[in-house]
């Protein structure tokens, strides 16, 4: 183990080297598209990017479409905030991916946080998108303007796309055929020398589609902490991010259509002190295969590479020095899967659907910590490899006016290669060298749903178990932060789901049609929707960092010394946390352009401990808000948003809280000839202070103040 830092151009080649996976999937991908398999002997092909049609279940359970349009009402242009269009839609910190640590922007729904590993399963046409090692989400990686929109389903048990779904699952759909519309871009200037660029040209590809889109941003950032609290070591935190996208859909056939994604990704931010990047570079790449004839079928298989990095630090109590404590310099990871789905033919009103998919990842930290007079004494290296293997059914009918669905699954999980091994770098004399043992075991899961439709009002309940395996990064990573010790835990078991909800919908729609699960409103049209869902669930063996000791001045296992004044923590199966609420959303759309739409959630969440967790026992999970809320008025070009966040807890043991937050928003897209138009963005026009975290200092960091663009936009 190599007492510097690797060089960063060292770094970048030996990461080319471990990607070749993912350029040989682009390759097949380009080299397969490019033929145009057999397609100009048909007639009347129509390709459509999508996977298979929506399954009759989706009546049954609480799903919202954030569509297309919403990309282009969004202030800060990021892909978080489209979806926080969703209440109760979360991540583990309120600070978006220009600021954030990356490992700290894991996914949620329905109050089960208090964890960075996302706890909803992110997919995107059909791929799982949490990081392969610690579960967390690059939100830089997706550009809003290559989706065509987001499928949110609140509530567990989504097994069609693998095991994971604790919260609920969220699928992004890349753009299809339909939005063959040629060049489009923006280039916009903001608060803080900022810069933003995106751009996406899409077209015909002989009978088929293709796309290539890319973005790239940069910009000075804000200092992080308030402005009362302020040292000498405090400054701005910069952040640079790019991503490039290629999509091909060519059809084999009337029926069959291939359709091939690439996608690779640049990530780097800062802390806002000296020595506190961090940030990563990716590529993955996937194939689907999708087949719309009365057998309907579709495989998909795909590989991720990622390297991740960050460094972090110590700051004296004055706020004038900082200190390096550990040097994640190096964390490469893979994920490969495949998965595939049948629909025989049953007849009208009646649906099956079976399949099976398997998922492997693998990954390492490297690092450096124990710093003396600026350089490190000790390396860590720790990681493992976790495998999933399953097989799902699920049956629909629909009779009338009744639609009842049931669908169960089954899982074989491993966790192999666990080891952190710990060694002096003069000399490499071993400290720790602890291999965890190997273990597998099965999972059952399952949901059914129950929906009474009449006209426009549809009345559904639903019930589902879930489960999801411990990250990589949760089993075998200790960490610190601050003067805080977190130890890990490779004996961690999954965690477990049970709920159960009961909603209703209302909508109404004049002057409008359906074609392939699209709603096309003419101009004339009316539409508006109300639907509201009342949940509980409870998730058993929550995994969560555990307070054992504060003010420690101490030796503690698995971490070595804490200094006093710090806390000891470690990752331990928390009984449960018992979480219940009520969501609901409101839609409009009017003559004149006008829309308006609006959603809120409450959640009452509560942890239920016992044993070295027992003083958590009726607590709050971490970063979990009791309210959400926000409402977006708009009108052609013009829209504001208004957000709210109640107040929540820093820490498991609730002794440290962020205030609530209400937010404005607000977007003017000014047309100066038929393709070009003036953008302008503002986000949190009011400077709203909204506290991300504190430290056991009481150091409180915030998200993004007022921000100002302005820019062009090519349509």
């Amino acid at each position: 183990m190599s007492a510097a830092r690797p060089s960063t151009g060292s770094g970048r080649a030996d990461w080319w080297k471990q990607t070749s996976p993912a350029r040989f999937l682009v390759n097949a991908a380009l080299i397969l598209t490019s033929v145009p398999a057999h397609a100009e002997e048909a007639d009347d092909i129509v390709v459509t990017g999508r996977t298979l049609a929506s399954p009759l279940s989706d009546a049954a359970y609480a799903i919202t479409a954030v569509e297309i349009d919403r990309r282009n009402g969004v202030a800060s242009g990021q892909l978080e905030d489209i979806l926080k269009d969703v209440a109760g839609l979360t991540q583990f910190r309120r600070s978006d991916a220009r600021s954030a640590n990356a490992t700290s922007q894991g996914a949620t729904l329905r109050g089960l946080g208090g964890n960075a590993s996302s706890r909803a399963l992110l997919v995107l046409d059909g791929v799982p998108q949490s990081d392969p090692f610690g579960g967390w989400v690059t939100w830089p990686a997706f550009q809003p303007n290559r989706l065509n929109r987001a499928i949110v389903t609140r509530g567990g048990g989504s097994g069609a796309y693998g095991s994971g779904a604790l919260a609920g699952t969220i699928e992004l759909e890349s753009i299809g055929p339909n939005d063959r519309d040629g060049l489009k871009g923006s280039l916009l200037y903001g608060s803080r020398d900022a810069v933003e660029a995106n751009t996406r040209l899409s077209g015909t590809l002989g009978q088929g589609f293709g796309l290539i889109a890319a973005s790239y941003a940069l910009g000075d950032g804000f200092v992080p902490i308030v402005k009362s609290q302020r040292g000498a070591v405090d400054r701005a935190s910069p952040y640079e991010q790019a991503s490039i996208a290629l999509r091909a859909v060519v059809p084999f056939n009337a029926q069959t259509e291939l359709q091939a994604n690439a996608l690779a990704f640049r990530d780097r931010r800062e802390r806002g002190t000296v020595l506190s990047d961090n940030g990563g570079d990716g590529a993955d790449a996937s194939l689907r295969v999708v087949h719309r004839g009365k057998w309907g079928w579709s495989a998909l298989g795909y590989v991720q590479v990622r390297k991740f990095q960050s460094r972090f630090t110590a700051i004296n109590a004055a706020r004038t020095t900082v200190t390096q404590t550990v040097d994640q310099f190096n964390v490469p990871s893979t994920g490969l899967g495949a998965r595939f789905e049948l629909r025989p033919p049953l007849g009208e009103g009646l649906e099956l659907r079976l399949g099976t998919d398997w998922r492997r990842t693998s990954g390492e930290t490297r690092e450096l910590f124990t710093y003396v007079a600026g350089l490190p004494t000790r390396g860590r290296e720790a990681g493992g490899r976790a495998e999933t293997l399953g097989g799902f059914a699920e049956f629909s009918a629909k009779a009338g006016d009744f639609t009842l669905t049931g669908s169960g699954r089954a899982d074989h999980w491993s966790l192999t290669g666990g080891h952190l091994i710990e060694r002096t770098l003069a000399g490499g004399a071993l400290i720790r060298n602890e291999i965890a043992p190997d273990r597998s075991d099965r999972e059952g899961t399952g949901r059914a749903g129950l929906a009474w439709s009449s006209g426009s009002f549809t009345l559904r309940s639903a019930a589902y178990l879930d489960w999801r395996l411990p990250t990589l990064n949760e089993l075998y990573r200790p960490f610190r932060v601050g003067a805080d010790a977190t130890a890990a835990n490779p004996d961690l078991s999954p965690e477990r789901l049970k709920g159960a909800e009961i909603g209703f919908a209302w909508r109404t729609l004049r002057n409008a049609f359906i074609n392939n699960d699209e709603v096309f409103v003419s101009d004339q049209a009316l539409m508006w929707s109300f639907s509201a869902t009342v949940f509980t669930n409870r998730l058993t063996d929550s995994i969560g960092n555990v307070t054992l000791a504060t003010s420690a001045g101490a030796v503690f296992p698995g971490v070595g010394f804490v200094a006093a004044g710090g806390a000891y923590r470690q990752r331990l199966n928390r009984d449960a946390i018992r979480s219940k609420g009520v969501e609901v959303d409101v839609g409009l759309r009017a003559r004149g352009d006008w829309r308006f739409n609006a959603s809120y959630a409450y959640t009452d969440a509560r942890v239920r401990s016992s044993g070295a967790a027992l003083a958590l026992n009726g607590l709050r999970p971490a970063q979990v808000p009791s309210h959400t809320a926000n409402a977006t008025l708009g009108w052609k070009g013009l829209s504001a948003t208004v957000r709210y966040v109640s107040g929540q807890f820093e820490d498991d043991q609730n002794a440290r809280r962020l205030n609530d937050a209400l937010t404005f928003d607000a977007v003017a897209r000014v047309p100066i000839s038929k393709r070009l138009a003036i953008l302008l963005r503002g986000e949190n026009l009011a400077n709203t202070r909204v506290e991300t975290a504190i430290s056991g200092a009481g150091i409180i960091e915030r998200a993004s103040p007022r921000t100002i663009w302005i820019g062009l936009a090519l349509d």
